[in-house]
């Protein structure tokens, strides 16, 4: 199957977009209608917090275009635990709930704890639960890892055996983890501004859209620095979400961003 570039923003429900990025009086159950024919992706973060039902999956479903796809931050149930290895059954039950986006569901974020350090162990054990199949869907998997011990290669090579992808965070606080481990590549981007109406200017979403596109072709962006062994060259999904820093310039860059790229 063809590769894609896809970006989009964190949710769809955001006070400070109505009139900026959404027209003045669009109704407010039309949102995620609309923002899907702007955008290629959203993550949804509010599974982080609270379980939804499968009928709630299947309604954003059917709100958005065929070829839209909804990426989603997993329970902080599973992933905000001491030991990452007994999350075995909130991990099966939220991926059961999920599938009933069908070919909507992109992949599925395990958001750490700040506070969580890299345990080789644990982490296999983790990883070990994700299962790559569901209801007929292929489960794709990515770990958001927020403390500095996890960049090194041990992680690198233990995501790679497990085919999960390692999060790419564009952040002051959280470190950036640079390596391709799956089939996709996953972005979060940090560090939108005010000031700036796309967010990022234009050079710097310029530069992003370069980066996107050698990873989507297989390669490697000449200016970021992989860590551990490099992948084998294969053209891959990227996945690159505008999300916090100066939201309410989120859907701005986003969408300049999908112009960049084509």
């Amino acid at each position: 199957m063809a590769t894609r570039i896809r970006a989009g923003i964190g949710g769809w429900t955001y006070a400070p977009w109505r009139g900026l990025f959404y027209p003045k009086g669009l109704p407010q159950a039309k949102e995620l209608a609309y923002a899907s024919e702007q955008l290629s992706a959203i993550e949804i973060n509010a599974t982080f917090y609270r379980g939804f039902p499968r009928t709630s999956f299947a309604q954003w479903r059917d709100a958005a275009p065929a070829g839209f796809v909804f990426s989603l931050k997993a329970p902080r149930f599973a992933t905000h635990r001491r030991e990452l290895a007994t999350a075995a059954e909130p991990v099966q039950r939220f991926v059961g709930s999920v599938t009933a986006l069908g070919a909507a569901l992109g992949p599925i974020v395990w958001q750490l704890a700040p506070t969580k350090q890299f345990d080789a162990a644990d982490m296999a054990g983790f990883l070990a639960l994700l299962p790559h199949e569901a209801d007929g869907l292929k489960i794709r998997h990515a770990i958001d890892a927020r403390h500095a011990s996890f960049a090194t290669p041990e992680f690198v090579k233990l995501a790679r055996k497990h085919d999960v992808a390692i999060v790419y965070t564009e952040d002051d606080e959280v470190p950036a983890i640079p390596a391709v481990t799956a089939d996709f590549v996953y972005l979060r981007l940090r560090r939108a501004r005010s000031d700036v109406r796309t967010g990022y200017p234009e050079v710097e979403l310029k530069t992003w859209a370069k980066r996107a596109e050698a990873w989507r072709s297989g390669g490697q962006p000449p200016d970021v620095k992989h860590l551990g062994t490099k992948a084998p060259r294969k053209a891959r999904d990227v996945f690159v979400y505008f999300i916090n820093g100066a939201k309410e310039r989120a859907p701005a860059a986003a969408q300049r961003f999908l112009e960049l790229v084509g």
